[in-house]
Order: C-alpha cells, then structure tokens, then sequence
C-alpha cells in the first residue's frame, strides 16, 4: 500500500498542533499573551535561521509575491495573539484550540465568493456539521466530567 508524502506531513502538522494548543495554554496560565507571542516569535526564528542554513532557497519571487508572503505571516501572527488572549482571558483549550482550528471555513468562503470555487453536496454537508461542531463546542453549560 502506498502512503503518499503528504499525508505524512499533515499527520505531523496534526499531532505537533494538537500539543501545541496544550503547550500553549499551559503558557498563558502564568505569562501574558504578549511574551507568549514574542517566545512563539523567537522559536520561528530559531527555525527560519536553520531553513536559511540548511536548505536551498530561490530567492528570484517578485515584489507582488513577497508582498502575499508577508501578508500571509501578519494575518497568522494576528491569529496567534488572538488565540492566546482567547487562552489567556480564561477559554479552555479544549474549546478554543478546536474553535480556531476551524478557519478553513473562512478559507471555503473566500474560495466560493471571489475564485467561483464549487462544493458539492457532500462538501457542504461537511461545512454544515463544521459549524454546528462550532457552536456546540462554544457552549459552556454545567461540568460534566467524563471519567475512564
């Protein structure tokens, strides 16, 4: 059986997210939302410096593309601080990492609206059950604990 490369790299990026919204809530408990971005900053240039190192880079992209590039890191830093004041004023990580987690349905917007991007009826069930998972996720009610 075949395992296509990308499905290993999403695997990672699900499981390194996944722990991510742990660590990051652990860290909002005692640091404020700030120095929590500014610690996120300093690792992905950390990161960014050993890419520069290591790997071959074709660095002939016009000014629109960087442009898109940058923009794309501004809106990402932006939805970052905003996850961890969600975090840091008090959300559960059980809510907000699963609630932030859906922004592919502004993507799936976007996409539809201005590129005339089609789903099918199956998509939509999909967005359709995304967004009831949102709004059933977002409800606080009494404490229910489930125990193994």
């Amino acid at each position: 059986m075949h395992f296509p490369c990308w499905l290993l790299f999403a695997l990672i990026a699900l499981l390194t997210w996944g722990v991510s919204g742990v660590v990051q809530k652990l860290s909002t408990n005692d640091i404020s939302t700030e120095l929590a971005v500014l610690w996120f900053s300093y690792a992905m240039f950390g990161l960014a410096f050993v890419i520069l190192i290591f790997v071959p880079l074709n660095w002939h992209l016009s000014f629109g593309l960087f442009c898109i590039a940058a923009f794309s890191g501004i809106l990402n830093a932006l939805g970052v601080m905003a996850s961890f004041a969600a975090l840091e004023s008090g959300g559960k990580a059980s809510i907000v990492i699963p609630l932030t987690c859906l922004y592919p349905l502004v993507t799936i917007f976007i996409a539809v609206v201005f590129f005339h991007e089609g789903l099918t009826r199956l998509q939509i069930a999909g967005l359709f059950l995304a967004i009831v998972a949102a709004a059933l996720l977002s409800r606080e009610a009494e404490q229910v604990v489930i125990s193994a």
